[in-house]
């Protein structure tokens, strides 16, 4: 089995409620963001092509506010704060869900079933072992996404400014004072794009498509990651994100994810399929 990325996300959680570490804690073994402070890194220099050869050497990055003497805009913060509570999240009593999971990796199929409890606790049973971590990794990183948490246990413990004056397609520019040198674009509301530097790595992710859930929360289906070197600025990957939900309860559940992997002259595409979905 070849991946186009090395697919083993490990990150520090603590139990839904109990605040998130999460976006905290940048991990080297992969780099995988959807919004939020959610980032984990590769440190390799160059992707690796199969799961056996991932990294075996673990740096712990800590996302953290810098100190500084900017102060922060009162207009920056009630903007991120706005499109922070608009972002779709599984309810505070949310107890987890269980169904039937299918992974495709370029066309070769497994099927098995995967239990959620919390964001610490996914539990994926696949005949294949690595393919089996790297699924459990990756509905970890949903449910990651997808735990409720306040907008102070994220990007509002940092200093926010706000880039005045200017007119893009993705809207305004938020400054977050962090040791990423994050900056996101927010409009009408939502995040439409992360910008973050981590050692040799830089990376965008510009969120492409939202769902609107019944409780008129933004629910991201589409998204893309670009990642260059931070001294040259080249491009060295791309990753596209296309997500699917189903309600039940009152938590929307992942149905499916695709993603598209291109790097050194390769397109790898790996689905997720969740069918049969039982609340715990």
């Amino acid at each position: 089995m070849y991946f186009a990325d090395c697919v083993l996300r490990s990150v520090t959680r603590l139990p839904w409620g109990q605040g998130y570490k999460d976006e905290n804690f940048l991990f080297r073994e992969h780099l995988d963001i959807v919004s939020e402070g959610l980032v984990f890194y590769n440190g390799v220099s160059a992707p690796k092509r199969c799961i056996h050869e991932r990294a075996t050497t673990m740096e712990m990055y800590k996302k953290e506010a810098c100190s500084t003497d900017v102060k922060d805009d009162p207009d920056a913060r009630e903007l991120l704060r706005r499109a922070f509570e608009r972002t779709a999240r599984w309810p505070a009593d949310f107890k987890g869900f269980t169904a039937d999971l299918t992974v495709n990796v370029n066309g070769k199929e497994f099927k098995g079933s995967v239990a959620v409890k919390s964001a610490q606790e996914v539990s994926v049973s696949l005949a294949d072992a690595e393919l089996q971590k790297w699924a459990a990794g990756t509905i970890g990183m949903i449910a990651v996404h997808r735990g409720p948490r306040t907008f102070d246990q994220s990007d509002g413990k940092s200093v926010l400014t706000l880039e005045r004056g200017t007119v893009h397609p993705m809207g305004q520019t938020i400054h977050i004072h962090d040791n990423l040198q994050s900056h996101y674009r927010v409009k009408e509301d939502r995040i439409t794009q992360i910008n973050r530097t981590m050692g040799p790595i830089k990376f965008t992710i510009n969120v492409e498509d939202s769902a609107l859930t019944q409780d008129n929360k933004y629910l991201t289906t589409r998204y893309t990651v670009y990642y260059f070197n931070a001294q040259s600025g080249a491009l060295t990957n791309v990753e596209s994100f296309t997500d699917s939900h189903v309600r039940l309860g009152q938590a929307d559940l992942p149905a499916s994810r695709r993603i598209i992997s291109a790097e050194n002259g390769m397109v790898s595409v790996k689905t997720l399929t969740f069918l049969n979905h039982h609340l715990l």
